[in-house]
């Protein structure tokens, strides 16, 4: 990193970041008041008080007095390129929903253009909504990560993989070998990367899972898995195979810590102990497991047993939208609900599982989910002054709480600005907006 002084005493850097407050998310309740942060080629440098940045001479200073800067949001879950499936078919029950409606429609329409301009849309709709980081599984991966390259929001692909056909791929070692190939062409890309992502337990048979295990265990790369998400899969993986889903994971080698485990609404201490004994981590959708009627995922019991537990909005056509400051106050009170406890996941433990959780999960913490000199500079910035967040006494509990995505003002990945109060940096939001349009037209024209 090249840090050239000025002829005075002054540091050249990239960018100074001044505002009332600096969530950290590096130890619990970690704020700072009237902070700065230092930025150059990407990376946070320092971190200092407001009165003491002038040590630096930024080529930008932003100055953001009564906001809050914190991490960017790690959505760990979703399937961006549906927003164009967004409303297609509300007020199911889950089996209904994927067998009748999203399936048929992913038949008639899914190719290259549609993950495409979907994940385009999806983009525009989380960096408007807090997010730096998202994690995906959806058909032709190739498409999303073009997308997030082009505009520069940080990626984890999770190729699928099922027994059945799609237009992306004719069986599950296709499915394999294709995630593989993008796994291979993104080792070393600073933003995006590529783990496996079987699709469930009651779509992959046992000869693919243990393939995957093989590749994981092989790249060190991440097994991402819908999992125990209603009483119908487990019942029905039961009566089918004589086991729970997480038993027969269990058997063919697939729990570690490189497994993250989405949804797990329906659980059992035992099956509580076996994901914490194996370093597997969760991943919780809450607005989409209460929209589908899947159940509640019992975070606070899972956060007692040491698992990590991160957040997720799932995709737009079950959720609906991908609001990750929706999702945090959605996913405390329900805790606080499932345990019959008021201080179960209070304000900054919530906005744990968004952010540094995220990361974790993930394996990329050593480069994101916290304010930390050394990381990347993926940050966010959040205006506290409107008039529905005040007065402010907690910085942390306003934003869990009371904020929503408007009152996010700015984003940054790497440093780089995609979103200067709340105008988009580099997206054309017309052209992503027509798209989605044609796409709607075209898609109700033949479901």
């Amino acid at each position: 990193m090249s840090i050239k002084p000025l002829s005075g005493s002054n540091i050249v850097v990239d960018l100074v970041i001044s505002a009332g407050f600096i969530i950290t998310m590096e130890s619990s309740g970690s704020v700072l008041t009237n902070h700065s942060v230092v930025i150059d080629q990407g990376r946070i440098i320092d971190i200092l008080p407001n009165d003491a940045a002038n040590k630096y001479a930024a080529k930008q200073h932003v100055h953001r007095p009564e906001h809050a800067i914190l991490p960017g949001f790690v959505n760990a879950h979703g399937h961006s390129a549906m927003t164009l499936f967004r409303g297609l078919a509300d007020d199911l029950a889950l089996m209904d929903w994927l067998n009748h409606h999203i399936w048929p429609a992913e038949q008639r329409c899914v190719d290259s253009g549609f993950t495409m301009h979907g994940t385009e849309l999806a983009i525009m709709e989380m960096i408007r909504s807090g997010t730096t980081t998202f994690c995906d599984q959806y058909f032709f991966p190739e498409s999303a990560a073009k997308a997030a390259e082009k505009n520069f929001l940080r990626c984890r692909l999770n190729t699928p993989v099922l027994d059945f056909p799609s237009a992306w791929a004719q069986s599950a070692d296709e499915y394999i070998d294709k995630g593989l190939a993008l796994y291979e062409q993104y080792q070393s890309h600073p933003l995006i990367s590529v783990a496996l992502g079987p699709h469930a337990p009651y779509t992959v048979s046992d000869k693919p899972l243990i393939k995957i295990r093989d590749a994981s265990e092989k790249h060190h790369i991440g097994i991402h898995m819908h999992l125990n998400e209603t009483a119908h899969e487990v019942k029905e993986a039961v009566r089918l195979t004589g086991m729970r889903p997480i038993e027969r994971l269990h058997q063919l080698g697939l729990l570690s810590e490189r497994f993250q485990a989405v949804h797990m609404t329906q659980i059992s201490d035992a099956e509580i102990t076996r994901l914490s004994e194996s370093g597997s981590q969760v991943i919780h959708c809450p607005e989409s497991n209460l929209k589908l009627a899947s159940g509640l995922c019992p975070v606070h019991r899972l956060q007692e047993a040491g698992i990590n537990v991160a957040l997720g909005t799932d995709g737009a056509a079950s959720n609906n939208d991908l609001n990750m400051v929706s999702e945090l106050r959605t996913a405390s009170l329900i805790a606080k609900l499932v345990d019959h406890d008021a201080t179960a996941l209070p304000a900054y433990e919530a906005l744990k599982l968004a952010t540094i959780n995220g990361a974790t999960a993930l394996g990329i913490d050593d480069e994101v989910g916290s304010v930390t000199i050394g990381k990347s500079a993926d940050l966010i910035s959040i205006d506290l002054s409107a008039p529905e967040l005040q007065p402010l006494y907690n910085p942390v509990s306003q934003i869990v709480f009371s904020a929503g995505r408007e009152n996010i003002s700015d984003s940054w990945v790497a440093g780089k600005q995609l979103m200067n109060q709340r105008q988009l940096s580099f997206m054309d939001e017309g052209e992503i907006i027509n798209n989605a349009k044609l796409w709607q037209q075209k898609i109700a024209n033949i479901t």
